[in-house]
């Protein structure tokens, strides 16, 4: 891989995308506190452990010190889908990445216009959407900004075939193309069985069985988190259903906290 790769964010896409740029050489993660530092690291030994081949967790170095970022040739941040919350971190890392970096954001749905300019480097920036489990998922949508050089285009398409990924460029737009056309289709799994009382396996045994889907639209709502489908539904403009924002507001989240549609306990 040409690329030293630096991630912020310290969630499931940031530690997965860690771990599956482990397998060519050192990836700095950075942690926003040593809470978030010492889980982090559990769960990049935890993804790595359970990859096929050798993959050195150790390749991943968790630091708590942005600075630690500026030796990388591309950063990408992959925290919490809020508008706010990433134009804030930009505005940090722009002070420490280094001149020429390759940017990019995980982002599954906001504007890549937006974070682009947050960033304050347009021309370096680059809308990187990779898919849960990372290291398993074979997509990554690509989306840019209108004042993305050629030279960032090519260097993302290469990041991605590097880390054995197949990118496809998408339109900036509300929730790209993968979850502008899936999360209608789940957030209508949840009115059919508010409408019908039918149990969330039943509803996902049909779809498993019957159209061939890998995951249930329920058990994937959980798989993705009720809070984060809340939000991506709220990006691109699909009405959230008012079990998903019952379920968000007694805090269950879906498979992270034990309980969603399904009980994990």
């Amino acid at each position: 891989m040409n690329e030293r790769l630096g991630i912020a964010g310290t969630g499931a896409i940031a530690c997965g995308l860690a771990a599956a740029a482990a397998r060519h050489g050192e990836v700095v993660l950075w942690a926003r506190s040593g809470g978030s530092a010492q889980r982090a690291r559990g769960t990049v030994d935890k993804v790595c452990g359970r990859l096929s081949g050798s993959v050195n967790a150790a390749h991943v170095r968790v630091e708590t010190d942005m600075a630690a970022l500026g030796g990388a040739t591309a950063v990408i941040e992959a925290v919490v889908e809020e508008p706010g919350a990433k134009a804030a971190l930009w505005g940090d890392l722009r002070e420490v990445v280094a001149p020429g970096a390759l940017l990019g954001s995980t982002t599954s749905s906001l504007s890549v216009h937006d974070l682009a300019h947050a960033a304050a480097a347009p021309e370096r920036f680059v809308g990187l959407h990779v898919f849960n489990p990372v290291p398993k998922m074979k997509l990554v949508e690509l989306a840019f900004p209108a004042e993305a050089s050629r030279e960032t285009r090519e260097r993302a398409h290469a990041l991605c075939i590097a880390l054995g990924k197949t990118p496809v460029e998408v339109p900036d737009i509300p929730g790209f193309v993968v979850n502008r056309l899936l999360f209608p289709y789940l957030f209508s799994a949840v009115r059919l069985q508010e409408e019908t009382g039918l149990d969330a396996e039943a509803i996902d045994q049909c779809m498993q069985l019957g159209a061939g889907h890998p995951m249930g639209p329920l058990a994937l709502l959980d798989y993705v988190g009720l809070d984060v489908a809340a939000a991506i539904g709220e990006a691109i403009g699909t009405p959230v259903p008012g079990p998903v924002r019952a379920l968000v507001a007694e805090g269950a989240l879906g498979k992270k906290s034990g309980r969603g549609f399904y009980d994990y306990g």
